[in-house]
Order: C-alpha cells, then structure tokens, then sequence
C-alpha cells in the first residue's frame, strides 16, 4: 500500500485515507481532521502563501503529540464537578472557564481558538483577550479534557481552571515579576546610556582606547540581564509564534532585540563596528512600561470582575424541620432549603423572601447605591447584603443556577464574541507584521547596498518603530473600559458586537409591561360577571391558582388571593393572550377575552384600565382589572434618547385603555395596543425592510420573538431566563436611564475606537518611511513606538469616567405628571 505524508504535519498516512484538502487547485492528503481542519483555517484566513514557500511538509513538531497524563486529573467528575457546567440546552455539551498563561497579543488568541475548533468534539472556544481567559464549550463524550488542556500546553499556553482569587492572584504574580523585569530594564538602561554618552559626544580622540573598551564591556555586563531577564518573555513568545507558524508582535521585538545585541556583541569581541546597548535597553524599558500599564489596568478591570464572582459566602445557616440553625457549606445547599441570613451577611444562593419584610443592598448586583426594600415573596439574589434585621428564606437556585452565576457567564459571553471591527483587526495586525517582516529585509538590503554601516541600526529602527502594538490594544482597551463603566452603572453587555450596535440604532422599542412599568401589578378591581355555584372568593382563588405558572409581571398581582385548597394542573402558557389550565375538574382560562371565550363572541372589557377575563369551559365569570407603576425615569429617559436622535415607540400586548394613557403621560405618539408576539415581530421587521435599525426592551417570555428579531435587545431586569439569554443587554437594576448612558457609551467607544485605529495608521504610515530612510535612531524608535501604544492605552481609559447626564433624570414635573 501506498503513503504519503500529510501536506500540513508530515504524518505519514496511507493511500486509502479519506481526509484531504484542495490546496492551489491539487487535492493535498492530510492525516487527521485536525489538520484538515487546521490547514482550511490557514487557507480561509488568506495565509495560503504558507505553503506556498514551504520546499517540504512540515515535519510535526516534537509537542504535537501532547502528554495527558500530567493533566488526567481533570478527568475525575469530581474535579469537573466544580468547575464544569452545561452548557445551554444541549444534553451533549459542557462548558468550563480557563485561565490562560502566555497571551500577549491577538495572533495569541488566534491560534488557540483555530487550534481547539478543530478538535473533534469541541464545540466552541473563545479567548477573553483582556484578561486572559477562555471559554470552552466542548463533547465529553468525544474528546476529553485531560486531551483539551494537553493540547494547550503543547502549542504553549499552559491552562489552569478560573477561579476568581486564583486567577487575581495570578494576576499580581505576573505583575510582581513584570515589575522586577522593569526594574532590571530600568536599571541597565540608565547605566549603559551613562556609558554610551562620552562616545557620542567625545570628539575623535578625547577618549582613552583602554577606557573606550572599559565602557564596551560594562556595557555588555548591563545589557546581558536586560536581555536574558527583562526581555525574555518576547523571546519565549517569538519562538512559540514560529513553532506554531502564527506571527505574533514578539517576532519583530525579539529579532530587534537579539539582533542589535548579538551584533553589538560582535562589536564589542572584535573591536569594530558600531554598538547598540543603549539602544537595546531602552527599547526593552520601554515595551516592558507600556505592557506594565496594560496590565495593570488589565488587573483593575480583573478585580471589579472578581468583587462579583466572590459575592456569595463560604456558609450558609440552614434551619431544619424545628427551626434549629445549623452552619452548612454554602456549596451543600440544596432547592428547597431554608436558610437565615443575618444583618450585615451575604445571601449565599437565590430564594424567596419567608419574612414579612426585608431592606439589602443589590450594589453588588445591580450597581443601586442604596438599599432596597422585600416583602414576603420576593426573590432575593444570591451576593445581596442584610441589612437591617435578619431574613428568612427558601431557596429556590444554587451554585451555577443562580443569578450571579449568570451574570459571570453572561460576561465571559460578552468578553469571547469579539466584534466585527475586533476580528479585522486581528487580521490585519498578523497580515502587517508579515509585511513588515518582508519590508525589513528589503531595506536591510537596500541599505548594505548604500552604506553598510548603518543596514544594521535602520532596520532594527524599522523592526522597531513599527511594532503594530498600539493597533492590537486600540480595541480590547476600550471595550474593556466601556464594560467595566456599563458594569458599574447596572448595564450587562452579553454580546460581543451590542456596543457597535448599540452606537448606530435608530429607534427604540419599549414593550410596557414591566418595562416602562415597575412589573409590579397591583389587582385593584374585581368585577363578578356570572357567579352560578360559585362565590367571589372562589373565582379569585381558581384566577391566583392559574397565574401561579406564570412568569409575567400580571401574575404576581394575584399572589396574595392564593388557597393552599385550590390548585391547577395541565398548565399550557399561551404568549400575549393567557393561561389554560384544569381546576376544580373544569377546564378554565384567564387572559384577553377573546382567548378566555375562544370560539364565542367575547364580552367587551370595562373602558377603564386594563381587564383579564376569566372563563371555566368557554363560559365568561368574572373581570379583573389591574394596574401597574410607572417608572419614575421613564419619561426622563425618553426624553433623553430622543435628544440623542433616536426614535421612540410603545408596543405593548395589552389593550389600549392601558397603553393610551402610559403613552400619554410619557409624551410617546407612536405607540400600538394589543400586539401579538407576531404582531411585533412583523412591525420591527417592516422598520427593517425600511432600512430602519431597531433596539428593542421587553422582559416577558413573550417578546423572545421580537427580541431575537430585532437589531439589538434589551432585557429588563425581571426578564426570565429566556429573555436574559437573548437579550445583547441586560439591565441589572431599576433605573431605566441606564439605557441613555448605554447608547451615550457605546457611542463613546466606537469615537474611542476609531480614534485609536486612525491613530495606529497614521502613526506607522509617518514612522515607516522616516526609519527606512534612517532618520530614526533606534531608541528614538522605541520611544515612539511606546508613546504610541500608551496613547492609545490613556485615550480608551477616558470611558472609565462617566459624563454628567445632559438633564435630570427625574425632577417634579414627571412627579406631577
């Protein structure tokens, strides 16, 4: 039988293999669906002039192989128990947080994302790139993890499981020895400069030859740390970048480091030519200070994220039968148990208030600075502070379940789907450093040809001066700094691109209830419309027992009418209309009237607010009127959206003598009652068809059909799980003005971003051709390619500061209104 290698490893493999690849119109074979896969990323990322230089197949390099006994123990359910979870709704699919060693720049993401995806039974990875973690979501039983984790330290990035105290903790050891590399730069820089200043001013002559060498070789024996310490994590970074034939920004850094001091070197042993310590050290201080402050923000940005993470208590007081207390990990608590949670403590996992009342504090959660008031059947979140007195609860979600695990998971989402502009970003960086590379050896070339004694030190300058850092941090810095003031003023961002969105909407679409609305419905008004061997008291209890299986604002209107002797069954939740279900052995509904007499003519609602009717077997019995808050922002915060040009409407599933008057008070012209699921989908898909973009705020499981369907939803924050995992934002407290600061960051921050790419541009279309023509000296090159990525590094961080509101949120005239 016939082999051959595989064009991409060298592998050998048979003539009967089935995996192959159609590379510059030949059908190359491959070994493995890896490399297939591998081999289709390079050729689809435009990199097909890989092979293309290539005079043989690559050998596979010694660490293809990966070694998973090291890593074995990860395979134990009990270690994956805490820290693997499902993912979504497949059965099939799990998904973990990793912390990952040795990123330093996009192509570092790169490669590890197309190296996972093309494992067989990984579903998806994504790499956080600011703070240096990945989400993998992947079929344990196709591939394991201790596999997943071996494969990543083979290509060179070792992966730990993210916990948040490990992963600040790592956070400042990489901090600590960055700081002593900068010290040790720093240190040599000024001594060699002290050395190299006689032999740039010092005439011919002035200075003694003895005293000339003397000069030479110090300056050698404070060069070598700089290089061997301080620069060593570009070298470990370049030469993992060519192992993996993935250019990164290492590469041109370590070939201007190493070959400015290999050079000088040869310089200094054999007494001729020109020396470049200075320079080399100098060039090292510099990056190493501008990847100090980005990690340092990197590390402020960590610990806010943290704060959040750490929220929930070790123990928990959990109550048994007799009401007895008893110290339990917070970890063993299980659905249904009662717990106590004293004054001044943290709730330790989501679950309904048993006390008559309560005040905590959601800061944590939400970012409302002051505290908020609970009353018997409330839902408390795991992370909120007691403040007062101590409270009761049953608790209905722990660990992964609850609120706080979902926000975390929310972000790491967020953090993973990198916008478009981020994605061509990254392609061009690796695209240019390839360019740049080639462009090096021409004009090393040009410049032995004219002088060779300056080929050296102008292309070192060029290496150098155009090193595209600043265009590889002018995106993740200011998306960042945009999330983490979002964060702090209760605006969760899910999704990769909502800002890019975000920034170019058109017009935004409120749904009303508990929207516009607190949610918080009130039953005001109870109208018997045939009461046959029934009484008031009945029909009020059979209406609590259907609206118990409900997650809509309406249905905690009915929560105190409850009788622990009445109960549905066979529930069947009908979007936009009501609820069917069995009681009493009849069959009854409540909802709008035509759906609650469905097949009948429906009796006409009282004019006054909004009705549900209830009906057992087609047979109308009662109307119940009910009403519900408005947001005391909300008529600021329209104002403010449409002083920012954007155009604001009502769609609301409620009828019109509920809707006319909210759109009244809010000065809202455009606005539609009684709107069917569909109903919206189709209105925002016609604004679409109109060239229109279109935002849309719902929180019921009803609007999941128009939130999917629009440019960009917003879910509120008493959305159902449903709703939060579709929505691109999500709103953690009450304050509908976040929406206003959201659109004025987002805008923000593509200002931000395109500043910092044009900046980026300009910068090296300037640079590059000054250092090819040896204007720039080497360490003028360092020093500018530094003040090129700390500006753009303080121009993101100007998000941090949030900008006093163009008017007041909330002043006497809504309160009048």
């Amino acid at each position: 039988m016939q082999t051959l290698p595989c064009y991409h490893c060298g592998t050998t493999v048979g003539d009967d293999n089935r995996w192959s690849l159609e590379i510059n119109g030949q059908a190359q074979p491959m070994c493995c669906p890896g490399c297939q896969s591998v081999a289709q990323a390079i050729i689809a990322g435009g990199l097909g002039r890989y092979y293309d230089f290539r005079t043989s197949p690559a050998e596979r390099p010694a660490t293809a192989r990966p070694d998973t006994h090291r890593w074995q123990l990860f395979d134990d359910p009990e270690v994956q128990a805490r820290m693997v979870r499902q993912a979504g709704e497949s059965r099939e699919d799990v998904q973990a947080t990793f912390t990952i060693d040795g990123i330093t720049c996009a192509a570092c993401a790169w490669l590890i994302e197309h190296h996972l995806n093309a494992i067989d039974g990984v579903t998806s990875s994504a790499v956080n790139l600011s703070e240096h973690r990945l989400r993998l979501c992947w079929q344990p039983g196709r591939v394991a993890l201790s596999r997943l984790l071996a494969e990543l330290s083979a290509i060179g990035y070792p992966a730990h499981p993210w916990h948040p105290d490990a992963a600040q903790q790592q956070l400042k050891r990489q901090s600590r020895r960055l700081v002593r590399r900068l010290i040790v730069a720093a240190v040599g820089m000024m001594q060699v400069v002290m050395f190299a200043i006689p032999h740039y001013v010092a005439t011919p002559g002035d200075l003694a030859p003895h005293l000339e060498r003397l000069f030479a070789w110090l300056s050698v024996a404070l060069t070598t740390p700089v290089v061997l310490f301080s620069a060593q994590p570009f070298f470990v970074g370049a030469c993992r970048d060519l192992r993996t034939r993935m250019l990164g920004m290492d590469v041109p850094v370590a070939l201007a480091i190493g070959g400015a001091y290999i050079a000088s070197l040869w310089s200094v042993v054999s007494d001729s030519g020109d020396m470049y310590f200075d320079s080399v050290c100098m060039f090292t201080f510099f990056l190493l200070s501008g990847r100090y402050i980005e990690a340092r923000t990197r590390t402020h940005h960590g610990r806010v994220g943290n704060a959040l993470s750490t929220a929930l208590p070790d123990a928990a007081l959990r109550l048994d039968e007799q009401h007895n207390e008893q110290v339990v990990p917070a970890t063993r608590l299980e659905v249904g148990d009662r717990v106590r949670v004293l004054a001044g403590e943290q709730v330790p996992a989501d679950g309904i208030l048993s006390s008559a009342r309560a005040s905590v504090d959601e800061s944590m959660l939400s970012g409302e600075p002051l505290p908020v008031s609970r009353v018997r059947g409330d839902t408390i979140h795991a992370g909120s502070m007691v403040v007062d007195s101590p409270l009761e609860l049953s608790i209905t979600r722990v660990g992964n379940a609850t609120r706080v695990a979902s926000i975390i998971d929310l972000t790491d989402r967020a953090f993973a789907e990198r916008p478009r502009l981020a994605r061509a970003t990254e392609r061009i960086a690796h695209h240019f450093i390839l360019s740049l590379l080639i462009f090096s050896v021409l004009v090393a070339g040009a410049w032995w040809y004219i002088d060779p004694s300056r080929s050296l030190w102008v292309t070192l300058s060029v290496l150098v001066v155009t090193c595209p850092c600043a265009l590889a941090l002018a995106m993740p810095t200011a998306l960042t700094a945009a999330h983490g003031r979002l964060r702090r003023a209760g605006v969760l961002v899910t999704r990769g691109d909502a800002l890019e969105k975000l920034a170019g909407i058109e017009r935004i679409i409120f749904d009303k209830t508990g929207t516009l609305t607190r949610g918080r419905m009130v039953l005001n008004r109870f109208r018997v419309i045939s009461a046959e061997h029934r009484d008031a008291t009945q029909l009020l209890a059979v209406a609590a027992a259907l609206e118990a299986a409900s997650e809509h604002p309406i249905a905690r209107a009915f929560r105190r009418c409850r009788r622990s002797d009445v109960h549905a069954s066979d529930f069947h939740n009908h979007p936009g209309q009501g609820i069917q279900a069995r009681c009493l052995n009849a069959e009854w509904r409540i909802g709008r009237p035509d759906f609650a007499v469905e097949g009948q003519t429906a009796p006409q609602p009282p004019s006054d607010g909004s009705w549900l009717l209830l009906a057992c077997e087609g047979e109308p019995l009662a109307w119940f009127g009910v009403e519900d808050e408005l947001r005391h922002d909300a008529a600021a915060t329209i104002r403010q959206l449409r002083t920012a040009g954007l155009a604001v409407e009502i769609l609301s599933g409620d009828g019109a003598a509920g809707v006319a008057p909210v759109a009244h008070r809010l000065g809202v012209d455009d606005w539609q009652a009684g709107a069917l699921p569909q109903d919206k989908l189709e209105r925002v898909r016609t604004l679409q068809r109109q060239g229109q973009s279109v935002a849309m705020v719902g929180d019921g499981i009803n609007d999941i059909a128009v939130l999917a369907g629009a440019d960009l939803a917003i879910a509120m924050p008493g959305a159902s799980d449903l709703t939060r995992n579709h929505a691109d934002i999500l709103l953690l407290g009450e304050q509908l003005s976040a929406i206003t600061e959201a659109t004025e960051v987002a805008r923000a921050t593509q200002r931000i971003i395109r500043q910092n790419l044009s900046w980026s541009v300009v910068y090296n279309l300037i640079a590059l051709p000054l250092a090819a023509l040896g204007l720039v000296a080497p360490w003028l090159a360092a020093l500018g390619m530094s003040a090129s990525s700390l500006l753009v590094i303080a121009n993101a961080l100007r998000l941090k500061a949030p900008h006093k509101p163009t008017m007041p949120l909330f002043d006497a005239s809504d309160a009048d209104r």
